[in-house]
Formats: C-alpha cells, structure tokens, sequence
C-alpha cells in the first residue's frame, strides 16, 4: 500500500513493513482489535498509515496536537470522491466496537 510514495517518501523501508503488519510498533494498535478487519476494507487504513507516515505533500495539513500519544495530526487531507466511496464499499459490512477511534483510547497499559 505504500508503493505510490516509494519514489519519494518521507518514510524509510522499515516503516512501510509496519504499517502492514496487523500488530505493529509504529502505533502499537491492532486493526484488528474488535475481531478481523476484512482484507479489502484493512487495506484502506493501510493506505491512510502510508499516506499520513510516507507522503511528502502533507506539509499544508499538519497540525500540532496536544494530544499524549502524538505532537501533529493530519487535518482536512482533500480526498477524492471515488477513493471514498471505495473505503465506504469496502468497509461497510465491518464492524468495530469503539465508536470515534481519535478518542477515549486507554493507552495505560500499553
């Protein structure tokens, strides 16, 4: 999912590898914490983990966050229609058992 930046990444090899792995060190979160993410639908959030970690264009979206387990977030990134509406399709039939994954995360106990 990474390889649109491979040309031109602000992300090494390594980083690229983690983002694919269902368990990984970059936010030690596992898509699949509510039960299995369908492939079709994981890939999606594997994309996004790409372009937030790996694009060299997200300079004018950056915002600092005073949040405890990050210093900047990725905002108003312009997406198009189609890639929407394909997340949506490939998603839909999934489930998740947290509400609004930006918040309310206990990250205590690691």
């Amino acid at each position: 999912q990474c390889a649109l930046w491979k040309d031109n990444a602000c992300c090494t090899a390594n980083t690229s590898v983690e983002a694919h792995r269902d368990q990984s060190y970059l936010y030690n979160f596992n898509w699949d914490h509510c039960g299995v993410m369908p492939p079709k639908c994981k890939r999606h959030f594997i994309q996004d983990t790409c372009l937030y970690e790996c694009s060299p264009n997200l300079g004018p979206w950056i915002d600092q966050s005073d949040s405890s387990w990050r210093r900047q977030r990725v905002r108003d990134v312009p997406l198009c229609r189609e890639d929407c509406q394909q997340w949506w399709d490939d998603c839909r039939q999934a489930t998740t058992c947290k509400d609004n994954w930006h918040q309310g995360w206990d990250w205590s106990t690691g």
